[in-house]
């Protein structure tokens, strides 16, 4: 019996066109002032990290080409989600979800199932991304974010330290993702899995695992309430 869903974001509840085209370009142009600041510790911890594992190179410039290569260095996310912050609490980002996701997250929370993330963005991103919805706040219906702390997404030990933050059997929680590597390293930690083929995206089937539509789907597919 599924007891928990554990969600990844892009592709999975948020199209990746809206990452691509609109959070990713305000990030990078916010980025240059952003590294500018100071007084930040959050900006100063993260310079840091980059100069210790890039020496004698522009942070910024580190930065940059890790955007253009979609590298999910943990220094970047964390930069990135501060820049975020400004532009969903001024209302200038508000995420716009599959329409299906909101009522089936509902459903499901209502229905008694725990809700938790995991994405490459940093925890504060997440929350700031669910709490600023073209649908509202929904950060109520999850009791868990996870991020690259925890450790990388194809790497079967972050699930497994994630069976043990959330206490419950590995195959009680029913991962979401559309990466299929992904997926794999959730199975061999021993968790369901779905993979969310989302048309929109053009998301490719990968072999070997259950797949959905949406979420509505995977409701009917494993038992879970329907919104």
């Amino acid at each position: 019996m599924i007891r928990l869903v554990l969600l990844d974001i892009e592709g999975t509840t948020l199209p990746i066109s809206f990452v691509r085209d609109v959070m990713f370009p305000y990030a990078a142009k916010a980025l240059p002032a952003l590294m500018q600041d100071h007084t930040n510790p959050t900006v100063v911890a993260a310079r840091a990290d980059i100069v210790m594992e890039h020496p004698g190179q522009d942070p910024l410039k580190v930065c940059q080409d890790w955007m253009k290569a979609d590298v999910k260095a943990a220094p970047l996310k964390t930069l990135q989600g501060l820049s975020w912050r400004q532009g969903f609490e001024d209302g200038t980002l508000k995420a716009d979800l599959y329409p299906d996701v909101p009522p089936a997250l509902e459903a499901w929370s209502k229905g008694g199932l725990r809700l938790a993330v995991y994405s490459s963005g940093s925890i504060p991103s997440q929350k700031l991304l669910y709490g600023h919805t073209a649908q509202g706040d929904l950060t109520p219906l999850f009791e868990d974010f996870f991020d690259l702390s925890t450790g990388g997404k194809k790497d079967a030990a972050s699930y497994e330290k994630i069976t043990a933050a959330v206490g419950l059997p590995a195959d009680e929680i029913l991962f979401l993702s559309d990466i299929g590597a992904e997926l794999d390293a959730a199975q061999r930690a021993g968790m369901t899995v779905c993979q969310l083929v989302r048309e929109q995206d053009g998301t490719v089937p990968h072999p070997g695992v259950p797949q959905a539509p949406d979420l509505n789907a995977v409701s009917t597919q494993f038992g879970l309430p329907v919104a």
